[in-house]
């Protein structure tokens, strides 16, 4: 639960509960803006746009329907608030609040966002029918809540996100970046690589782009371009991406949007991730 307790110098403050502990936050400036198409923008801070970008990866990587995807961003958004949080109700942690106590392992493997996220769509295409079931039913199936209906509150925001999240729209995940880049140079590129791996499996293969400090990943088709780009906007943050750039759209972290450009032959098949440069 999140709770506005005041407003102090223009400045909204909030207490996050979790289990029966309540910590104070301020807003995170980096504001994420999604696209969600006819169900409005959906806003989030940059921890959770990540999270997000995670959960859908996993499921892209494992080729899973995108219902499946709505279903996982829908349990993490009543579960955690799309946080990966250490700690919950009795022994749950994680995004999922998955519980070591029921089997789904290892503290140390929970609170892994991509651990996490395999078990849960492991566990989901188990189910008989899930693909019928409504949002919080098949969610359900799989967490087995004290409160069932509970996820059905995040149906349209969580297939808004998994639509945008898996390539339906083209420039759907928007933010802004401020401040100093958390990383730079060979750095920044080597932290993207190794992230990009980590989330999206053997699925991408980056290579350098050319004069460029950053990546580019090869792609023959436009959904998995937007797949790539809406990912790499929703970890600009932590891995220091300074422009995302496919097709004729490009994104700036300064800016925080997407623009027209004037396209080059080769940007219909790579999505380019430039980093900063090093200081």
């Amino acid at each position: 639960m999140v709770l506005a307790v005041a407003v102090t110098a223009g400045v909204l403050l909030f207490l996050d509960r979790v289990g029966k502990h309540l910590t104070l936050r301020l807003p995170n400036s980096r504001a994420c803006v999604v696209d969600s198409g006819g169900s409005g923008e959906i806003l989030l801070d940059a921890d959770q746009m990540a999270n997000a970008a995670t959960v859908a990866a996993v499921g892209l990587s494992r080729q899973v329907p995108q219902r499946a995807i709505t279903v996982a961003l829908a349990t993490v958004w009543q579960e955690s608030k799309l946080r990966n949080l250490s700690g919950g109700d009795r022994d749950s942690i994680g995004l999922f609040q998955q519980r070591p106590s029921q089997g789904w392992g290892t503290p140390a493997q929970i609170s892994d966002p991509r651990y996490a996220s395999r078990t849960f769509y492991d566990e989901l295409l188990k189910v008989d029918g899930w693909e019928t079931m409504r949002v919080t039913d098949a969610a359900q199936a799989v967490q087995r809540s004290a409160h069932p209906e509970a996820y059905e509150k995040w149906a349209d925001r969580a297939e808004g996100l998994a639509k945008a999240l898996t390539g339906d729209a083209a420039g759907a995940v928007a933010c802004t970046v401020t401040g100093e880049p958390v990383k730079r140079g060979p750095t920044a590129t080597d932290a993207l690589a190794a992230e990009l791996r980590l989330d999206w499996g053997n699925r991408t293969n980056p290579v350098t782009a050319g004069d460029l400090p950053g990546l580019a990943l090869p792609v023959t088709e436009s959904r998995a371009g937007w797949q790539y780009a809406h990912w790499l906007v929703a970890y600009a943050r932590d891995l220091g991406v300074k422009r995302v750039r496919f097709t004729d759209r490009e994104w700036t972290a300064k800016g925080g949007s997407w623009s027209k450009i004037t396209a080059d032959p080769s940007d219909g098949a790579r999505v380019l991730a430039e980093v900063y440069g090093s200081p």
